[in-house]
């Protein structure tokens, strides 16, 4: 009897192993299998997150019929937001080239032996004490026009590589919209059966899932949204005061404004200070006027409105994961690396409290080292 009751439990425990084995073995290869579309995926879940509104005002509008009401969504996010994105992304690279080819010549003469600001003189006056290490002048235009150069190859590198991979990007597009269509058809019934495989609470998985909305929620308002303002306003600003590859700085300045604060004056100064240098300095105080007055107090007014408490992360790490998705996952990153950070914190949290009986309370740190710091008291 005793001997049929352990049989019976090591066949239970092999059956076990046998399909956890199973699933993680078939698991590797299906991630293996779809790794290569799995940016189309995650840009096809996270736009279906954000059009899920509209499509359930259209399934309301169409009486239920979920198919009809998940491609009419997507015809209307083509036609108002890809079509025209994909037209502006192309003028973005012809002006990005075009910035990368003239920016060389210009440094060298503005800035060459000829040039009545000599950058080293300028700085040894004002740094005495480290007048032996700044650069000479020609060491300068050299540094400037090495790194110009460097960023107009990657532009054209860029520019080549769009062009010559038109196949694999509409490949991808294809996966998106069509994996967008089944997650606007068919999301809440995938999400459910992803709950139901994982051993988590129900309070746990709404947790997770809360985390995920909020962060997505505040990266399109609090980065992208609040980027995009600043960048058209400096941009159309850059338009009027003559300076060429507008919509290009005005992309640039997107990107960077997930430095608050200070993103996108790192743009706009460069850009006052040529305009003085070129001898426009109406044009140059008026932009500086309006970026500083305007561009530069978009990011302190719009963010506690837009964001709220939705991040529920500190800007340290909404900044990080930002740069990291960009360098991780592309374009995408933007969203997807916050949405990680996010999801990490959510996890150790729901580590915290399910070991919460096992894990030692913790000390205050400020008075743990008031006390260490304290000498022994000696016995007489």
């Amino acid at each position: 009897m005793e001997q049929t009751e352990q049989s019976s439990v090591s066949g239970k425990n092999f059956r076990t192993a046998f399909v956890l084995i199973l699933v993680l073995g078939i698991t590797a290869l299906f991630l293996a299998v779809t790794w290569p579309f799995l940016k189309a995926l995650l840009l096809g879940a996270m736009l279906a997150g954000l059009c899920s509104p509209l499509y359930r005002w259209f399934v309301r509008l169409f009486r239920g019929r979920r198919s009809l009401a998940s491609g009419v969504t997507l015809a209307i996010l083509v036609l108002l937001i890809v079509g025209p994105l994909s037209a502006f992304l192309g003028m973005v690279v012809q002006q990005a080239i075009g910035v990368s080819e003239h920016a060389i010549p210009w440094i060298q003469e503005q800035f060459g032996s000829a040039a009545s600001l000599d950058i080293h003189d300028w700085l040894a006056k004002r740094l005495p004490i480290a007048s032996d290490f700044i650069p000479s002048q020609e060491q300068f235009v050299t540094g400037i026009g090495t790194s110009v150069k460097a960023a107009g190859g990657y532009l054209v590198s860029s520019a080549s590589a769009l062009t010559a991979g038109t196949a694999g990007f509409f490949l991808d597009f294809f996966v998106m919209l069509y994996a967008m269509f089944f997650f606007l058809k068919d999301g809440r019934q995938i999400l459910e059966k992803v709950f139901y495989y994982m051993p988590l609470s129900h309070e746990d998985e709404v947790r997770m899932l809360h985390r995920f909305s909020s962060v997505t929620k505040a990266t399109i308002k609090g980065t992208l949204l609040i980027g995009l303002i600043q960048g058209g306003l400096a941009g159309i600003a850059f338009y009027f005061a003559g300076i060429d590859g507008f919509a290009f700085w005005g992309t640039i300045m997107v990107i960077l404004s997930i430095v608050p604060g200070i993103g996108a004056a790192l743009v706009w100064i460069p850009a006052v200070i040529y305009l003085y240098v070129i001898g426009s300095p109406v044009a140059a105080t008026l932009l500086a006027i309006w970026c500083a007055a305007v561009v530069g107090t978009v990011d302190n007014v719009l963010r506690p409105t837009l964001v709220g408490k939705d991040a529920e992360m500190p800007d340290l790490l909404i900044l990080l994961g930002t740069l990291g998705g960009l360098f991780l996952f592309g374009p995408i990153g933007f969203i997807v690396g916050p949405i990680v950070c996010g999801l990490f914190l959510t996890a150790w949290d729901i580590y915290g409290t399910a070991f919460k009986d096992i894990l030692p309370p913790v000390r205050n740190l400020r008075q743990a080292m008031a006390t260490d710091a304290k000498p022994p008291k000696s016995k007489k």
